[in-house]
């Protein structure tokens, strides 16, 4: 299916790059490709029983795919005005509205709910801002002890050296999403990090 028909199928709109309010700390909205949440979809790290953050949501596609494939509970973090309104009116019409949260708030200063337990990055922002947004997710974590884990859909080196060295953080899994574009790149994967 093309990404227009995945659109119409979980009833939003969520393609196309906006990049015209990016700067040095937060970076363009660009969405996770359909085969992409397959792939996620598939791996039976989300089920019906988990909590799924979205950081850095944009219009929400992941949110709206895994509530609908997974039966999560999902949530979605943006912080540009224009693009969470875009995200409010799919929620309005998503077949998972209902199971999808919507937050219009910064990521490093969000107080994470203790029934969050999944997390989901496409390099939405700075290193400098993951790092306080770890910090969130030890603090929620610390309040309420449970394992957390994070997916980090086309990591950055610099994303991967900060993950590689926190100290509660184990790397878990890769998923490969190399055999689904024809470029191929060694970032086309999805790193799984369990926290706790």
């Amino acid at each position: 299916m093309t990404e227009h028909e995945w659109d119409r199928l979980l009833k939003i709109r969520t393609t196309g790059r906006d990049d015209s309010r990016a700067d040095r700390y937060r970076y363009p909205y660009e969405p996770t490709p359909y085969p992409v949440l397959e792939k996620l979809a598939g791996s039976g790290y989300i089920s019906k029983k988990n909590t799924l953050v979205d950081y850095g949501c944009g219009k929400g596609r992941v949110g709206f795919y895994l509530s609908w494939q997974c039966g999560c509970r999902s949530m979605g973090i943006e912080f540009d005005e224009r693009i969470f309104r875009a995200a409010l009116k799919n929620k309005d019409h998503a077949v998972s509205g209902r199971k999808t949260d919507l937050c219009r708030e910064r990521a490093e200063t969000w107080p994470v709910p203790e029934t969050v337990d999944r997390c989901y990055f496409f390099n939405p922002f700075s290193v400098e801002i993951l790092q306080k947004v770890i910090g969130r997710l030890r603090e929620s974590r610390y309040a309420c002890p449970r394992e957390i884990l994070l997916f980090f859909y086309y990591p950055s080196d610099e994303y991967i050296s900060c993950l590689m060295t926190a100290e509660d953080m184990t790397f878990l899994d890769e998923i490969d999403c190399g055999d689904l574009f024809p470029e191929g790149s060694k970032r086309e994967r999805i790193m799984i990090f369990r926290m706790g």
